[in-house]
């Protein structure tokens, strides 16, 4: 039986907003078990409280927003992915702004600040959603999809017009050890041209070399360049586990992606919701397998999924 987790003592840090560029101050306490990840936003009233649920998702654009009574919280993703990643089922997150702390553009700062704080095990049994049936949706350029699988999986292909970039494939099983060392130190990333864009109209104020990856028409401007040939595809899969957190708990299944991004993981995540026969919730799940770190693996296709 596994158990629920929450962090073991009160952890704080500062950075600035990827899209807003505005300083924050995040706390993460103890959560209740069964009360999931509840973000408070301390800027506004005592009931400027949303929690990272599904239904609460308002905007997919750039980055997962999620909101309640017009109180938004922006760019949950990275924070959401290191919680799955170490484990965390239950927390509270206080805020004093509207977006959450891009640190360096990857999850690696709040692993750290996850095992530096450490885990508590609480007295409830863990639910899983245990992949029944496939699952699958797409919006014309991009795909995803779930199939059953008595792990947790995850195969991901990108796609991009660029000289570095290209066509990148990555599959891996889903382990707390193979998410620390391969996805969470993926860094978001922006073409140059789109930065210079967004930034006049307002948007990706934080975004620097310090908060991701930047490339210009031919190669990374970073000085320090990529930390993995295929950072690009990981860092994709590290925003993917982030939004399937707001699915209120773990999946034993097979997510299959091409071309896939915020709104698409999200489209997927109502679609699976309402195809009630595809899955089921079990309180006890199968071990995670025994590899320690990623592995490549052969698994379906996106075409061999059945459109529900």
């Amino acid at each position: 039986m596994e158990f629920q987790k929450t962090v073991a003592s009160e952890i704080r840090c500062h950075g600035i907003g990827l899209h807003t560029g505005r300083k924050v101050n995040m706390t993460i306490r103890p959560g209740e078990a069964d009360s999931g990840v509840v973000f408070v936003r301390k800027d506004l009233s005592k009931d400027a409280v949303v929690e990272a649920r599904l239904e609460n998702v308002c905007d997919t654009t750039l980055a997962t927003t999620v909101g309640v009574n017009g109180t938004r919280i922006s760019t949950v993703e990275h924070l959401l992915s290191a919680f799955r990643g170490a484990g965390v089922d239950n927390a509270v997150v206080e805020i004093d702004c509207c977006e959450l702390p891009i640190m360096d553009g990857s999850a690696r700062p709040f692993i750290a600040l996850l095992k530096n704080g450490g885990l508590k095990s609480q007295e409830r049994p863990r639910r899983w959603m245990v992949i029944e049936r496939p699952v699958s949706v797409s919006d014309g350029e991009g795909e995803a999809a779930f199939f059953p699988s008595s792990s947790f999986k995850i195969t991901y292909t990108i796609e991009f017009n660029h000289p570095l970039v290209k066509t990148q494939n990555y599959s891996m099983f889903f382990s707390p050890e193979g998410y620390e060392q391969a996805i969470s130190p993926a860094r978001t990333f922006g073409f140059l041209k789109d930065v210079e864009y967004l930034q006049a109209k307002g948007l990706a104020l934080g975004g620097s070399l310090k908060t991701a990856v930047v490339l210009d028409e031919t190669k990374v401007i970073n000085k320090e360049g990529l930390r993995f040939p295929d950072e690009f595809v990981r860092h994709k899969i590290l925003d993917a586990v982030g939004d399937l957190f707001l699915l209120g708990m773990p999946i034993l299944g097979h997510f299959v992606a091409k071309k896939s991004g915020h709104k698409l993981n999200n489209m997927l995540l109502e679609k699976l919701l309402t195809c009630r026969d595809c899955w089921k919730v079990v309180d006890q799940s199968a071990a995670f397998p025994r590899e320690k770190g990623p592995v490549r693996v052969t698994g379906p296709s996106l075409q061999s999924a059945t459109l529900l």
